[in-house]
């Protein structure tokens, strides 16, 4: 335990916690006082996140490391199982037009899709020693329908922003793993037209990406999010206008708290704060890609691999909608966006990345 306390990576996570507690009280006061009559109501509740998340980290990083290999595949299909609940009236909450969530005790919801990111690394990477453990038995085509099942559930709630996610973490595996160069074109171009059918077709989506390509064309509707988020950035300069007296979240911002929660930052640190900010991601990106490269067990590096490539595809997803670079999608920034099951699920995956520090580091 005392290695795990005094872990670089242990300590940066704590200190990107800390920070997202500071940043939800910055962002949500104001809307918590409008919608709920408490300005705290957003922050109370992720301090109770946030407390729970550093429990997560703990026990995720002390694991013993057997069971990992051994019950890889019991995490995914847990995690598909609740995403499958969503779908059942009573137990599904629908937000916006989608259903991803799930009722709980005491007023508290579930993201499964949020179970998925990290449960995916476990399942692919328990597929590269599969012979080794009991599902070594298990027909391949079967784990792989397994795999592909909670991809097209996700469409269904529909989740777009995680599909994405998920299925760029499976071709980052197929890339790494030698799959051969003419395998890849063909993937990609039999993706590339389902891709633009499961955007194009679906209203809400092509207006997304319409705006992405022109928010000026519609600013007051479609290009409105981009616009304000960007105004945002520009207002804060390079030093910043101080850590609560940003304009955008005075209802300027949409989602300025969740989705949209890096340009408040932005504006309140400048472009000081905002390059810190990144320092802090890129390095725990390069810890965790430095594990998947010196561990010596084949499980280790893969998980190590699919783990940090979750995390920096969901950063940098973010950041570049909220730069008005990418499509809006729908994803939080970790560690600094509300919510529970995001901050949670990023705690258990650098739980495991800190595990396979312990266990696998030459």
């Amino acid at each position: 335990m005392q290695k795990t306390l005094s872990s670089p990576i242990f300590l940066s996570v704590l200190a990107l916690m800390g920070l997202g507690l500071v940043q939800v009280y910055s962002s949500s006061y104001i809307y918590a006082i409008e919608g709920f009559g408490n300005g705290l109501f957003f922050f109370q509740k992720q301090v109770f996140f946030t407390l729970a998340s550093i429990l997560v980290l703990l026990l995720a990083s002390q694991i013993p490391y057997h069971h990992l290999r051994s019950w890889f595949w019991a995490v995914w299909i847990f995690a598909g199982f609740s995403l499958l609940l969503t779908f059942i009236p009573g137990l599904g909450v629908r937000v916006g037009g989608a259903v991803r969530w799930l009722r709980l005790p005491m007023g508290f919801r579930l993201e499964p899709s949020e179970l998925l990111k990290v449960s995916l690394s476990l399942f692919v990477a328990g597929l590269t020693i599969r012979s080794e453990t009991p599902m070594g038995k298990v027909p391949l085509g079967v784990l792989l329908l397994l795999l592909v099942l909670p991809l097209v559930l996700l469409l269904q709630q529909p989740d777009f922003g995680a599909f994405v996610i998920l299925s760029a973490v499976i071709l980052i595996y197929l890339f790494v793993y030698g799959l051969r160069w003419r395998y890849i074109v063909a993937t990609v171009a039999l993706t590339l037209p389902a891709f633009y059918f499961l955007v194009m077709n679906v209203p809400y989506r092509r207006a997304r990406v319409l705006a992405f390509l022109d928010p000026w064309s519609d600013p007051e509707q479609k290009g409105f999010q981009v616009i304000q988020s960007l105004i945002s950035f520009s207002s804060g300069g390079f030093w910043g206008v101080g850590l609560g007296q940003g304009q955008g979240k005075l209802f300027f911002l949409p989602e300025a708290h969740t989705d949209f929660t890096l340009a408040v930052f932005g504006e309140e640190t400048g472009f000081l704060g905002f390059v810190c900010l990144m320092g802090l991601y890129g390095f725990l990106m390069f810890k965790g890609l430095q594990l998947s490269t010196r561990a010596r067990d084949p499980f280790a590096r893969s998980l190590a691999l699919g783990l940090t490539a979750t995390f920096g595809l969901n950063v940098v997803v973010n950041v570049g909608v909220a730069l008005g670079i990418v499509p809006p999608k729908g994803l939080t920034l970790p560690f600094l966006s509300y919510g529970g099951s995001s901050l949670m699920a990023m705690a258990a995956l650098f739980g495991l990345l800190m595990n396979i520090d312990n266990n696998q580091r030459t």
